[in-house]
């Protein structure tokens, strides 16, 4: 078996399948317009630029394809990795965190000029990794991804100045389980944990009376494979089976603003070593994706 290079040891795209650009004027025709930027003010999340083209789809759904089977190299350096995270052996939820690490075309869309250009824009300021999501569901027998608020599994690290992209590496839809999000729910208070694969209804228990009545109305938001959305770390979302004849598979990235820090003496993520608490995210493992205050014209 071949052994892999850790690939958080480089901070730069190690490939040429994303743009990289130089400057400013590069970037304009990804900016949120500010309509779009309301919209995420006042729902908790939106549908962004199209993050990858057919070439970057069809890399990226053949490195999956590797990804997804156990023991391949470098699977020493994933953070979790769940072949089924679903209780339902029936019911299949891949779910691993650390593509990163591993993997050419999963490292480099990390600094995708598309990506960090509205990252930016949603976060106020310099863009830094926190980590990434691989969420696969298989054709006819794929799993749930329960209701949840992103930051009640991130509150190791302070103050919440966090932010969620959701790729499509297929077309989404309603019949194959795409996000649903409870518009305006990033304004509600932090709920507790009621599991992220199972089970839809656990959240209604640890919801008011009015959080229920707003529940009534999730919105689907359907896309196309390479289309992607971003979301708040307090909007609930989640996800229902897939149950179509072809799979749903999809890549994750969470990104903090620059200047976030540890709030624990643990370890962040396993196997990263820890960041005392009220030291700010840097180094190897938490890169600087992009600065628009060092960006030329």
């Amino acid at each position: 078996m071949s052994v892999a290079s850790d690939l958080s040891l480089q901070h730069r795209p190690v490939g040429n399948l994303f743009h990289y650009p130089a400057g400013a004027a590069e970037r304009l025709p990804w900016r949120l317009s500010d309509r779009q930027l309301q919209f995420f003010s006042q729902n908790g999340f939106v549908v962004g630029p199209p993050m990858l083209d057919s070439q970057q789809i069809r890399q990226l759904r053949d490195e999956l394809s590797i990804l997804t089977q156990p023991g391949h190299p470098g699977s020493e350096f994933w953070y979790e990795y769940n072949s089924n995270e679903s209780p339902d052996p029936g019911r299949v939820l891949f779910h691993a965190l650390g593509a990163w690490r591993i993997s050419p075309g999963f490292h480099d869309i990390l600094w995708n000029a598309r990506f960090t250009t509205t990252a930016s824009q949603l976060l106020g300021g310099a863009v830094r990794f926190w980590h990434d999501q691989l969420f696969c569901k298989p054709a006819r027998h794929g799993g749930v991804v329960a209701w949840h608020q992103d930051y009640s599994y991130w509150t190791r690290t302070q103050p919440m100045a966090h932010l969620t992209c959701w790729i499509g590496l297929d077309d989404s839809t309603r019949d194959n389980g795409c996000v649903h999000y409870i518009p305006g729910s990033h304004r509600w208070e932090l709920l507790p944990i009621t599991g992220l694969a199972g089970d839809m209804a656990a959240i209604q228990k640890v919801l008011t009376a009015d959080q229920w009545e707003q529940f009534q109305h999730p919105v689907a938001v359907e896309l196309k494979a390479g289309e992607c959305v971003f979301h708040h770390p307090l909007t609930v979302h989640g996800s229902f089976e897939n149950s179509t004849d072809r799979p749903r598979r999809a890549v994750v990235i969470n990104t903090v603003r620059d200047g976030v820090c540890s709030a624990s003496d643990q370890p962040l993520l396993g196997g990263v070593p820890a960041i005392p608490a009220g030291q700010p995210l840097t180094g190897r493992f938490f890169p600087l994706l992009y600065d628009p205050a060092s960006e030329t014209e």
